[in-house]
């Protein structure tokens, strides 16, 4: 799919605060917008919980031009047990190093690299070079597999991935060279999602996304949520397809032209994140 773009990963975090602060402050990242919910989505971008949830986007730059991560906070839930499904996400930055150091955040050094461990036990492989201003820092995001030749037939041969390398027991793959890269590393075993599972995202022009549902039906892969219309709340709505690899790992592919709208940066989300975990913060010292 040569219009396709990588957009996002979705982590579920339990400790909003904290982990508010380890991007902001350790990796260097902006908010880009906050969005809150009364309810659950109907496409379980926040898992499959009914509850009150918020989506916090945060990136070094738009969403237009940088892969970042939507931090998804159930309110009422304060962990989730880790599988290993997950292995990292790999940045170029020493200056997340340097902060972390300065802050007191555990850094780890590991074949050359510097490893940054997020609330809820998510690793950042940070590669000590100065961060990039004429390209996104971020370079890879790394899943797990169970088996490395099936995996590359789906993302290769379903998903029109184009193999960028594969060396040993990884491979890397992604829709244009210049994006961030999706990986995958056969670890030997089955995969376990368990609670606390994320999901990549893409985007693709909405007649190629009409496509790709056709295609994935005739092929008789595994589809979470047909095409469903999405609304946030005094913002665009987009139709997204939620997809499953064979190892079960979730994918969403979202229309471009919605999500370009739906993604335009809300730079006073920062002040209204700040707000809710203030507020609270305020409820739960009041418990206390």
């Amino acid at each position: 799919m040569a219009n396709a773009r990588a957009l996002h990963f979705v982590f579920k975090i339990g400790e909003r605060k904290l982990t508010t602060k380890f991007y902001r402050e350790i990796l260097g990242m902006k908010v880009l917008r906050h969005e809150e919910f009364a309810e659950g989505c109907e496409a379980a971008c926040n898992g499959p919980y009914a509850n009150r949830w918020s989506k916090t986007m945060v990136g070094y730059g738009p969403e237009d031009s940088h892969f970042v991560f939507e931090l998804t906070y159930n309110y009422g839930i304060n962990s989730y047990e880790r599988g290993n499904d997950f292995k990292g996400i790999t940045i170029r930055s020493k200056e997340a190093i340097e902060r972390a150091r300065s802050l007191g955040w555990p850094v780890q050094e590991q074949n050359g690299k510097f490893l940054l461990e997020a609330p809820g036990g998510y690793e950042y492989l940070i590669i000590d070079e100065p961060q990039p201003t004429d390209r996104d820092p971020v370079e890879k995001v790394t899943l797990s597999s169970s088996n490395l030749q099936r995996t590359i037939t789906y993302w290769r041969d379903v998903l029109k991935m184009t193999v960028f390398q594969q060396v040993n027991r990884k491979v890397l793959l992604g829709y244009d060279n210049n994006q961030a890269k999706l990986e995958f590393e056969d670890v030997g075993s089955g995969i376990n999602h368990a609670k606390a599972y994320g999901r990549i995202a893409f985007s693709v022009p909405h007649n190629d996304l009409l496509l790709l549902n056709e295609e994935i039906k005739k092929s008789k892969q595994k589809i979470l949520t047909d095409l469903l219309s999405l609304d946030t709340p005094g913002k665009a709505t987009v139709t997204v397809l939620i997809l499953a690899d064979p190892d079960d790992h979730e994918i969403c592919f979202v229309d471009d032209e919605g999500f370009r709208e739906l993604s335009k940066p809300d730079y006073p989300s920062e002040a209204i994140l700040d707000r809710f975990i203030a507020k609270e913060d305020k409820v739960a010292n009041q418990s206390a």
